[in-house]
């Protein structure tokens, strides 16, 4: 096998070696079944007990209370986009978001085809670098939808809004789900594509309120009603079961590692070693204001372009790949999510020191 290296990715992001390890021994067969976990029916007791522990362990992890219904989708965030207005609002009626990137834009597009949407805050005007502090919420929103982390501006809530009363909170933390605990309590509605925190890429995680399920209009195609799924423990029609096993053993490895209070500690750690390095830099400077930074993606540039793909050039021969910033801002990214290791960022802050040397000017 090829020597594995530091996988920077915005996502599909790395996982685990023991959770690839044990997912490669499943391939031929699942435990003692004889079959591969690719090959295993949805319908039968393989899966549905490997089905059963992983929305398990998203309860216990997550502390989720019964209240809420826990999901597993597919289609990613942005069928999400679509899903979420048309299952919560009618005709006429109003949804607050808070804009800060690009996800939160293209939600708003989406929710604009079903009804009214009021923009309660924006970064728009410094190319969202910051967190807005302050929202100006509609009359009477429906739901106040906001983008927990921002992956290609590097921008993350530290805390969640506080939207007007009795009114439900909808959340999509594709890029921070389980990086940190939340109050699910306070949420009507959390989704997230798994491939950043929680496993491979095919999977969406939706935790919601029942009181939204039961809400939701009727007329709606079968497969785009909440209830349906909820109706059927995600299992109306073929679930991508592989992605399913492999966020259970994800799940399993946050538990080893401690929990969500751990895991966050490490992801403060790793971030903020990275952080206080770029604010002494000569040359290197974070894109993302202080008190708005994000601790799953770090972004930042030399400010000259040249010199930005010079630097890539060198980590990708290094070792060090998926640094190259979106293609929409430019620059750098290092994404840092949950099975990211620590020694991945001592092996970037090393390259930059060296780097620095031979491209900063003298101050």
């Amino acid at each position: 096998m090829s020597q594995r290296i530091f996988n920077f990715s915005a996502g599909p992001a790395c996982l685990p070696e023991a959770v690839l390890e044990e997912a490669r021994d499943n391939l031929l067969s699942l435990g003692s079944t004889g079959i591969g976990i690719l090959e295993h029916s949805h319908r039968g007791k393989a899966y549905l007990a490997v089905h059963e522990q992983a929305v398990a362990l998203i309860r216990e992890l997550g502390q989720v209370p019964d209240s809420h219904e826990v999901l597993f989708l597919t289609g990613g965030a942005s069928l999400q986009f679509s899903m979420i207005p048309l299952n919560l609002l009618s005709a006429g009626e109003t949804a607050d978001y808070l804009v800060t990137g690009m996800w939160s834009q293209k939600a708003v597009v989406e929710a604009q085809r079903v009804a009214r949407v009021h923009e309660a805050c924006s970064s728009a005007d410094r190319n969202f670098c910051y967190i807005p502090t302050r929202c100006e919420y509609s009359p009477r929103p429906r739901y106040v939808h906001f983008t927990s982390n921002n992956t290609i501006f590097g921008t993350q809530f530290r805390h969640e809004p506080t939207p007007p009363a009795g009114v439900p909170l909808v959340c999509d933390a594709s890029s921070d789900i389980f990086s940190r605990p939340v109050d699910v309590s306070k949420y009507g509605l959390i989704y997230a594509g798994a491939q950043k925190n929680l496993g491979p890429s095919g999977v969406t995680v939706v935790i919601i309120h029942k009181d939204l399920v039961a809400q939701g209009p009727q007329d709606l195609a079968t497969m785009l009603q909440y209830r349906t799924h909820a109706d059927e423990n995600s299992l109306y029609n073929t679930p991508p079961t592989f992605g399913i096993y492999v966020l259970g053993l994800m799940l399993k490895w946050l538990k080893s590692q401690g929990g969500l209070e751990a895991v966050a500690r490490g992801n403060e750690e790793k971030a903020g070693k990275l952080y206080a390095y770029l604010d002494q830099s000569r040359l290197f400077r974070a894109t993302a204001e202080p008190g708005s930074r994000s601790l799953m993606n770090v972004t930042f540039v030399t400010g000259q372009p040249a010199v930005d793909e010079a630097f890539l050039k060198r980590a990708t021969r290094e070792g060090l790949d998926g640094l190259k910033g979106h293609r929409s801002v430019g620059g750098m990214r290092a994404s840092l999510y949950n099975a990211f290791p620590p020694k991945g960022v001592d092996a970037l802050i090393s390259l930059m020191r060296d780097f620095e040397q031979s491209h900063a000017n003298p101050s």
